[in-house]
């Protein structure tokens, strides 16, 4: 590996951020045709930019589960938001913590404690929004957003007792006081009084829903400009008719409506890129921009109206192709290099251990990218990315009391496998559906060789017993 001299020796910090239900191609840099991101440009710009990266699960708890673990859904099994997190699986945290540093989190990460390691009447147990173990939380956005909602009052601004109010009313206050902007003011005002390597993870919420821009950024956008998703094709899935049916998760059915919804999205991304840039220059500022490693990701996607859907259900492609920008100022000449091999989320935690140097844990589904970090191409890679969702909860109760005994047979659950021209649906009740990117990449026309979806099908079985948990796979006992 090739380091810049002054760079040989030194320990690096590390900014680790999330983007909560960001798209991947809502980046000007990316040719979107609207949205625009100066501070992500940039930071491209001298980084490794991969433009085919995938989460691994949604909503939140699950994308988050497989980032933070580098490990496939079907292995670290949460599935929905409030499935604990296994305490026998190691951490994005705990392992920096394991190399001398002590992570902080600005946020949250939407993990619930494993109920067997603490008491019955642990408070932890009420919530699922519980702080990943390994990270000493500095800022709690968890719970509330207490944190936020009493600042925004201190600075003399109504603020609704509801949190979720408090978000969908962000446009009629400035983007001074929003959610992005105080995140990243407490960041700015805990950054100065470090004087080791420092590993933190600033977790924003932004651009996820309410959609609602703060301040002047709800009407950056003209709404004549902005683009239109695409319609549901015109034979529908049960699973798709069914999400269609719940008002949470179905589009605006109006074009202004879609506009406007867009429009807002798109608001919240600039928002927090421009915030995203107070970062950047307070680090080049303070001397530590060419010390700090930069990682940029989401935790899933978002539909955003693309086949009559809004948040991130489902198994279409907008709701799990995100971003993925990492900045090792070890590697200067590889910036604004793009990556067009398929990556997934699971990758991150163990590149992350590679670039602060300790070991990749066993229980790691994915692989590190450090080589592309460094120029190189791997001689082999995967030739397809995937993803699953679950949805038991919406059918059964959250409180599990429809679940039959066995919660193995509930068969709402999917897989998907994508690669470079077909997508493959594979449902747990036995259905299938199979897409032809290469005719369609929008994901509404069938493919229609049998022979090459019984092919995908025995891919989608070999990808699944070569990951299965092998967390003491390769250990014998005399």
């Amino acid at each position: 590996m090739s380091y810049a001299p002054e760079m040989a020796d030194a320990r690096p910090n590390v900014l680790f951020i999330t983007l909560d239900e960001f798209r991947a191609e809502c980046l000007s840099t990316a040719g979107h045709p609207v949205v625009q991101t100066p501070a992500l440009d940039a930071l491209c710009a001298e980084s490794v930019r991969f433009a085919r990266h995938y989460g691994q699960a949604s909503p939140c708890a699950p994308g988050r589960a497989a980032l933070y673990t580098g490990t496939y859904q079907m292995n670290n099994r949460v599935v929905m938001n409030g499935s604990p997190l296994d305490a026998r699986l190691d951490n994005i945290a705990l392992a920096a913590r394991r190399n001398g540093y002590d992570p902080v989190l600005f946020g949250y990460t939407d993990q619930a404690i494993d109920p067997r390691t603490v008491a019955a009447d642990d408070p932890r147990l009420l919530t699922y929004e519980g702080v990943l173990p390994g990270f000493r939380c500095e800022l709690d956005l968890t719970r509330g957003r207490e944190a936020w909602a009493d600042w925004v009052r201190l600075q003399g601004y109504d603020m609704p007792v509801d949190p979720e109010e408090g978000l969908a009313t962000e446009s009629v206050r400035p983007a001074s006081v929003g959610i992005s902007a105080f995140l990243t003011d407490q960041f700015l005002e805990w950054l100065p009084g470090q004087d080791e390597p420092w590993f933190v993870h600033l977790s924003h919420l932004r651009p996820h829903p309410p959609f609602a821009a703060a301040g002047e950024w709800a009407t950056a956008y003209e709404r004549a400009s902005v683009d239109l998703p695409n319609a549901p094709g015109s034979d529908l899935h049960p699973l798709h008719e069914f999400l269609l049916s719940i008002s949470y998760f179905a589009a605006p059915e109006d074009e202004a409506g879609l506009r406007e919804m867009r429009a807002q999205y798109y608001g919240m991304i600039s928002d927090v890129d421009h915030q995203l840039g107070q970062v950047w220059n307070a680090l080049r500022g303070s001397g530590q921009w060419d010390n700090t490693i930069v990682l940029v990701t989401s935790d899933h996607g978002e539909q955003l109206g693309d086949h009559g859907m809004v948040q991130k259900m489902g198994w279409f492609e907008e709701s799990f192709h995100i971003p993925l920008i990492v900045r090792d100022p070890r590697t200067p000449r590889t910036g604004g290099r793009v990556i067009e091999a398929l990556t997934e989320a699971v990758d991150v935690f163990p590149t992350l251990c590679e670039l602060i140097d300790i070991p990749v844990p066993r229980q790691c589904d994915g692989r590190s990218l450090r080589p592309f970090l460094e120029g190189e191409t791997p001689e082999v890679w995967r030739d397809a990315a995937y993803w699953e969702f679950d949805w038991r909860f919406f059918t059964a109760g959250r409180d599990g009391a429809m679940w039959p005994q066995d919660r193995r047979s509930v068969s709402h659950q999917l897989t998907v496998r994508r690669s470079e021209d077909v997508a493959y649906v594979q449902f747990a009740d036995g259905d299938s559906l199979v897409y032809d990117l290469a005719a369609d990449p929008t994901w509404r026309t069938m493919l229609s060789d049998p022979q090459r979806a019984w092919a995908e099908a025995r891919k989608m079985l070999a990808w699944r017993a070569q990951h299965t948990d092998r967390t003491l796979t390769g250990t014998f006992l005399p």
